[in-house]
This record gives structure tokens, C-alpha cells and sequence, in this order.
């Protein structure tokens, strides 16, 4: 998945971003509010926000996202641990709550959670005919036999399934796999869509000429 991060203590936000990055994730990290205007029309799978930053309120940010119909999953981490602060959040817009120290692995968890919900799917798996992905195990079956996908491989068919039914260009699956510091090749992203298919079957991703790629629900 592709993540923003919005945390400006230098020791948290680094270990945060190693450590998404180590399972898996693509990772944009911003220490301030003024810096995500430049990232305001990319895409990402979910946004991990601060409440208290040095030039304004985390929580105002959410509301300001969701005033302007952004509906990417929201997930607030604060040192604030009082029942009405946990309300306030949840009640402007976080989809879920995370109180300051908390373990990687469990933010990790909390991410596949809210972004599975907002695919439409409560289990850690997706289903789509012989295909399954297990979002938790970072794994695919196909007819019931295990997939052996590389990570990019893995990371573009999670970026399409969490995308069911809608059309994603090129531009945007690059960017929603690689982040803003990576590249690929001119003809990678064919070569690795060729292989998915290879591996999960020629009907698992559709291409739209002259749209991009889909994954059928």
C-alpha cells in the first residue's frame, strides 16, 4: 500500500517509515501540514496523522480532507488518551484511533483493517473467483495453490484488488506501488502485470486500452 505519514517527531516518524517500508509499504513522510499541499492529488491507500503538528492541527487536516470529499482511510496517532480526545477524533473523520506509544506491528494490523473495510471487505482475504489475497499474509492463491509473487508483483495486484471494479491508469498504479522516490522502467509495469497473469491467471487483471488496468469484482 501507498501511505502517508504525517508525524513530525524526527526518532518516530524514521522508525515508522523504516519499518512500513520493511513490510512492504510505500511510504511518503511529511513533518509539517504546509508540506503535504504538494501531495494533495496523490493517491494513497491510507493516511497515518499526527493531531499535534508544529504549524497546526492534524485533526483540523482531517476535517479539511473530508469537507472536500476525500474518503482515503484516516488513521490518528496521538499521545492524547482520553475518552472524549478519542471521540472528538473518530467523531471528525479518523476511521480509527491510536494512542502514543504503540507497537509498528499493531499500527500495521490497524492499516490492513481500515483499508480492507473501506474495500468493502471485513476478512484479511479477497476473493475474486479462483483467486484469493490475503492481505495479512502478503499472499496469493490461486485454485487453491500458493503464488509465488515478488514483492512488486504482490504490491501491484494488492494496489488493483483494494481498487475492485475501478479503472487505475498507469501513472496512478506507479505511483500508489513506488511512492514519490521510486521509478520504474518504461515497460516494467507491462512485465510485471504479464507475470501477475501468469501466475493468478489471465482474468484476474483487465487491461482498458487506453484507460489502464482493473481488477474485475
Amino acid at each position: 500500500m501507498r501511505l502517508l505519514l504525517l508525524e513530525d517527531d524526527a526518532i518516530l516518524g524514521a522508525g515508522l517509515r523504516d519499518f512500513l517500508i520493511a513490510d512492504g509499504h510505500a511510504v511518503d513522510w511529511c513533518r509539517r501540514v504546509s508540506e503535504t499541499e504538494a501531495l494533495r492529488h496523490e493517491p494513497y491507500d491510507a493516511l497515518l496523522v499526527d493531531w499535534q503538528l508544529p504549524d497546526g492541527s492534524g485533526l483540523d487536516w482531517v476535517r479539511g480532507r473530508r469537507r472536500a470529499g476525500d474518503r482515503t482511510p484516516v488513521l490518528l496517532l496521538t499521545a492524547r488518551d482520553r475518552l472524549d480526545d478519542r471521540i472528538q477524533g473518530l467523531d471528525s473523520g479518523a476511521d480509527d484511533y491510536l494512542v502514543k506509544p504503540f507497537a509498528p506491528e499493531e499500527l500495521s494490523a490497524r492499516i490492513r483493517a481500515v483499508r480492507r473495510r473501506s474495500a468493502g471487505s471485513a476478512e484479511p482475504v479477497l476473493r475474486f473467483g479462483p483467486v484469493v489475497l490475503d492481505l495479512a499474509a502478503r499472499s496469493a492463491t490461486l485454485h487453491g495453490v500458493p503464488a509465488d509473487l515478488t514483492a512488486r508483483e504482490w504490491a501491484l495486484a494488492e494496489a488493483l484488488a483494494l481498487r475492485a471494479g475501478r479503472i487505475v491508469d498507469k501513472p496512478q498504479l506507479e505511483s500508489l506501488v513506488l511512492g514519490l522516490d521510486g521509478e520504474l522502467a518504461s515497460n516494467a509495469l507491462e512485465v510485471h502485470i504479464s507475470s501477475i497473469r501468469r501466475k493468478l491467471g489471465r482474468e484476474f487483471i483487465e487491461t482498458i486500452r487506453g484507460m489502464g488496468y482493473r481488477v474485475p469484482k
